[in-house]
């Protein structure tokens, strides 16, 4: 398909957003599937199905909004911990979603990337995530960022040794290390910060994602599971952000706030 037009500033009043007041990196924690699936008498795999549809209507939807960036915690560094014949089927649909939507990542222009140890996944998934990589390299549209088997205190943690062998080897002097120091060295170097933070399924927690980067985030959580998020939650979502007084631990309210890729 196509490429979407960009709402206009007239489409977006009608929706009831403004372009100024609009977050311009959304991250998304993708809950709620398995719980779906189980609430309607599914297997939890199917859950993961469904919920690939509402990764693309959101990816679709930021795109037309003018988003810059949208990242998507697909699979975390825990979830190994699963049932061998879930994570079996989640890897499936991970290779089939990043086959699949390649054309259409490309029809919509969207810059696209992955964060997380990806050299630890099944070496078929490494080269449809590089043939990816590779199809979207010159798109200037929105940034689409899975994070993948990926966990912010992993990326920390690596981050601090990388910096801690320059300093050893003498190339960076203990007292030069600053935040961007750190930044420059996390997983999502070149990247800003995310403005919102969406959970959904009701969960109250972070699940070690982001931890860095969302500092200053807006939080929204929303019962909605995954499978059931549409465009009209993400708007919610967004309304919700754009009436917060955003004061970045100042006195006086602002749009503006620390980025990874200027802090």
């Amino acid at each position: 398909m196509a490429r979407e037009p960009a709402y206009t500033d007239k489409q977006l009043a009608e929706l009831g957003l403004s372009r100024e007041r609009l977050a311009q990196h959304i991250a998304i924690i993708m809950d709620g599937n398995g719980r779906w699936a189980q609430h309607r008498g599914l297997p939890r795999i199917e859950g993961h199905r469904r919920g690939v549809h509402s990764v693309r209507a959101v990816v679709e939807e930021c795109s037309r909004l003018g988003l810059q960036q949208l990242t998507l915690y697909c699979f975390s560094s825990e979830n190994w911990k699963r049932p061998k014949l879930e994570l079996s089927l989640l890897m499936k649909l991970l290779r089939h979603y990043l086959v699949e939507e390649r054309r259409l990542i490309c029809e919509q222009g969207l810059q696209f990337r992955v964060i997380g140890k990806t050299e630890e996944l099944d070496p078929a998934i490494q080269r449809e995530i590089k043939l990816t990589e590779d199809a979207a390299r010159g798109n200037d549209g929105m940034m689409l960022c899975l994070a993948v088997n990926y966990g912010a205190r992993m990326e920390i943690t690596e981050a601090v040794q990388q910096i801690a062998r320059k300093v050893q080897q003498g190339s960076l002097s203990a007292d030069a290390i600053t935040e961007k120091t750190v930044v420059s060295h996390l997983m999502t170097s070149g990247m800003s910060d995310p403005d919102l933070l969406i959970r959904t399924a009701g969960e109250m927690r972070l699940s070690n994602y982001l931890l860095w980067q969302i500092s200053y985030s807006e939080l929204w959580i929303t019962d909605c599971c995954w499978p059931d998020f549409r465009g009209s939650n993400l708007h919610t979502a967004l309304k919700e952000f754009a009436a917060r007084d955003r004061r970045f631990g100042g006195l006086q309210k602002t749009t503006e706030g620390p980025s990874s890729a200027s802090a």
